[in-house]
């Protein structure tokens, strides 16, 4: 017998494809609601008949923690544990009992294994700790996007790490997220002294290729005294390097790449990007030690801020050319029969390998 009534919840919008998949994997709970923020597809209809209870946004303009604050208004009060998993999430079989198992009655919140990401084998890339799962009462949503579940209860907040519990993402690539960077502007502009949000508002500027403004949304990041955390730091001072390597400073680039280094050095990705700057100026020495130091890192922070460049076949794809044009043919080949390993069916990498082994041939014949 179950010891806690749980409620999965979620908002949608044109989800029909993920809706069949998804209700397998939260059929555990003890009700599924949705509210529906304005699909024009069967994602009602099919929620409907999978036994989701479904209800259609009131709000005028879109927003995400508004829309998750109405979606919690329809949980039933007597539930004891609300977990928040978009459609296209998919939680691992099992989750329920490994999610009793761990809360306590006094418990409030629970972090879990979030899986951003996959390589093309399907192992996870980018890996972080996520808590949207928390107790019925004493929570809601805050900011217009990249929304948090904020603690507003009584007394001290008490989580857990729910072992066993792990989401795994797969999104619709094709999805329209043009929200995104309105939504951020607004969040900034709300919440002026949210450092998180300048964060990501920088990062979202950088996607739009809007180098500038990156570089000055991530700077006036780094100089907030609340941006104390080095891993998100590290990242900004990385996105900062990307800005001014797209712009073609690549000086100014390599700065930021070393402050990056200095900020997180168990870190990988400061090195891989140092690396691949150097990849642009062909500077194989560089590249060579770069990916040199970036491997002798084998632990994967699991903050939200890894990425999977750094722990995919990048790193060893670039060790391998760097060999390959410093006369190391037998260092590319191993290189790139690591590279193998995590991507065997890359044709660029299946290509690169047979060079290096031609090469590796000549030379050796023309060493005897």
């Amino acid at each position: 017998m179950n010891k806690y009534k749980v409620c999965v919840y979620a908002i949608a919008k044109n989800e029909e494809q993920f809706v069949d998949r998804w209700m397998d994997h939260v059929s555990e709970a003890d009700l599924v609601v949705v509210l529906d923020t304005g699909s024009t597809d069967h994602t009602i209809e099919k929620l409907k008949s999978r036994g989701a209870l479904v209800y259609q946004s009131k709000a005028d303009k879109f927003r995400f923690d508004s829309a998750r604050n109405e979606c919690l208004e329809y949980i039933p009060t007597d539930v004891d544990i609300c977990v928040s998993a978009d459609v296209d999430d998919v939680i691992e079989y099992g989750w329920r009992k490994n999610l009793e198992k761990a809360w306590k009655k006094d418990t409030t919140r629970g972090f879990y294994l979030y899986n951003w990401s996959f390589n093309e084998e399907g192992q996870p890339l980018v890996q972080y700790t996520h808590n949207r799962i928390h107790a019925r009462h004493g929570y809601h949503w805050i900011y217009p996007t990249h929304e948090i579940v904020e603690y507003i209860g009584e007394g001290e907040e008490k989580p857990v790490f729910l072992t066993g519990v792990v989401y795994n993402h797969y999104p619709d690539g094709a999805k329209d997220r043009s929200l995104n960077l309105p939504l951020l502007e607004l969040a900034v502009e709300e919440n002026p002294n949210s450092n998180r949000n300048l964060h990501y508002l920088g990062r979202e500027y950088l996607f739009y290729q809007e180098w500038d403004k990156a570089i000055d949304m991530l700077k006036r990041y780094l100089d907030d005294p609340n941006s104390t955390w080095d891993e998100e730091r590290s990242a900004s001072m990385r996105f900062i390097a990307r800005a001014y390597r797209e712009k073609k400073d690549y000086s100014k680039s390599k700065k930021w790449l070393y402050l990056a280094m200095a900020e997180t050095p168990n870190a990988r990705e400061p090195y891989v990007e140092r690396a691949q700057l150097s990849y642009l100026e062909q500077d194989w020495p560089a590249v060579y030690y770069f990916i040199h130091e970036a491997l002798k890192i084998k632990e994967k922070s699991y903050g939200y801020v890894n990425e999977g460049f750094a722990w995919d076949a990048t790193p060893y794809d670039l060790g391998a050319l760097a060999c390959y044009y410093l006369g190391l043919y037998q260092q590319a080949i191993n290189y790139s029969n690591e590279a193998l390993i995590l991507s065997p069916h890359d044709p660029r990498l299946l290509s690169n390998h047979q060079y290096y082994l031609e090469h590796q041939e000549k030379y050796l014949k023309n060493s005897l």
